[in-house]
């Protein structure tokens, strides 16, 4: 699956750390927020909790003004997670602003336990079927 990019957000003066620049939180809260959206689609679920995030690479800024967006693709999916992966770039220059390399989901079921999810389900049943 490739890249999409599907959100977008404004800095703003409330996005800043005290250099002036977008803020590590924020841009954290907003990859946090956009690859869980995008890992339920991908499952058909938001029963998910953020388990891991790998290694957070900050590779440039924003300032105020500046439109980043924020895209997302599949690395992996497990029997009860899936692993994404998640850049967030200026949406003028194309430059990269931050990358995280794995967030891992867990789906969980009403109790908050990892629960098998409808990919895994539907590749296992495939599979028996095949057999």
């Amino acid at each position: 699956m490739a890249m999409e990019f599907r959100t977008r957000k404004m800095v703003k003066p409330v996005d800043l750390n005290p250099h002036g620049t977008l803020f590590g939180g924020r841009v954290l809260e907003w990859i946090d927020e956009e690859a869980a959206i995008f890992a339920a689609c991908q499952l058909g679920s938001p029963s998910l909790v953020t388990k891991l995030m790998s290694t957070v690479n900050f590779v440039s800024s924003a300032r105020p003004g500046d439109i980043v967006e924020i895209g997302c693709e599949v690395v992996a999916f497990g029997r009860t997670s899936i692993t994404v992966h998640c850049e967030v770039r200026n949406k003028e220059t194309g430059a990269l602003i931050t990358e995280v390399d794995k967030i891992v989901f867990v789906h969980v079921d009403a109790e908050g336990k990892p629960a098998p999810h409808a990919v895994f389900l539907k590749n296992e049943a495939r599979g028996r079927a095949k057999a």
